[in-house]
């Protein structure tokens, strides 16, 4: 895989490569620093290819999406920024609506982002909501049909068990997705993003260290964990690390307005089997060995 990756950064021009590393650098300042409503011309900035380019990224198809129907896709393992979300659901440098005509991804991050000024209208401009109840309920209710709701179910939580080569995700208490899907009648798609967590090396501290306290705590009080890590160069700049975001199959998912807690337990149940398919059923072709499990904790 090294030797595959390092023969195609051999190939390219050094402009092409200048321009891939500025582009991923945009991302990254973007993300840690500044923290307009949807518009295609965002969306297919060529700037997003060359993000593509750089890793390299690839979206991967399994399973027709109907337009009449709405979706909640969810997507793990988060990673330090979750670029291969961005990457597929956010832009159209992975085809998305090539492979599903007449679906609308709308990458759904944290609330906490949309109270600062300019990355909001960013973050809009690119088709990301607020993953927050009205935000999910105007998307699979009062916008039409063909919705794809993208969330990171893992959230801050999953973000600090980003490790390379580790494949752990957290959602065995995350099921208020489930919840809002039979709500509204959204059908439940499982997505894994195949070296996710390969393209940063996160620095983990020990359980009750300084540092695990001082991450504890800024999660509480802001929603999310900061994580501390490093990149292949330039500090930041993430490694050239493969990653492919495979989308499942749908499991159907009935209109429940008001869904009892067994419900949510089994399409719960149903979904992890689902991931734990996808993952199992995929992981050879992106470059994973037999041996690799994934861990749901």
């Amino acid at each position: 895989m090294t030797g595959k990756v390092e023969g195609m950064k051999q190939k390219k021009t050094k402009l092409k490569d200048f321009l891939e590393n500025i582009s991923v650098l945009q991302w990254i300042l973007t993300f840690l620093l500044l923290g307009g409503r949807r518009t295609a011309f965002v969306r297919n900035w060529k700037m997003w290819k060359h993000v593509r380019d750089y890793f390299p990224m690839k979206l991967v198809k399994t399973a027709e999406l109907n337009p009449n129907k709405n979706y909640i896709l969810g997507c793990h393992p988060h990673g330090v920024m979750s670029m291969g979300a961005f990457t597929s659901f956010s832009t159209e440098a992975c085809g998305f609506m090539d492979l599903f005509p007449g679906v609308r991804s709308c990458l759904c991050i944290l609330s906490g982002i949309f109270k600062v000024p300019l990355y909001r209208e960013y973050a809009m401009a690119t088709g990301c909501y607020p993953v927050s109840k009205p935000s999910l309920e105007h998307l699979l209710s009062k916008s039409g049909k063909g919705n794809a709701v993208v969330i990171v179910i893992g959230g801050a939580a999953e973000s600090l068990l980003s490790l390379p080569g580790v494949n752990t995700v957290y959602m065995k208490q995350r099921k208020g997705f489930v919840r809002v899907a039979l709500e509204f009648g959204a059908d439940l798609v499982p997505v894994y993003s195949y070296g996710e967590n390969n393209i940063f090396r996160q620095v983990i501290f020990t359980e009750d260290s300084l540092g695990w306290r001082l991450q504890q705590l800024f999660k509480k009080l802001m929603g999310f964990a900061p994580c501390l890590f490093v990149g292949e160069c330039w500090f930041w700049m993430p490694y050239h690390c493969p990653v492919t975001t495979v989308v499942g199959s749908p499991i159907p998912v009935p209109k429940r307005p008001s869904p009892t807690q067994e419900e949510v337990d089994h399409y719960h149940g149903l979904y992890m089997e689902a991931l734990a398919k996808l993952f199992h059923g995929h992981k050879a072709s992106c470059g994973l060995s037999d041996s690799h499990e994934l861990r749901i904790i």
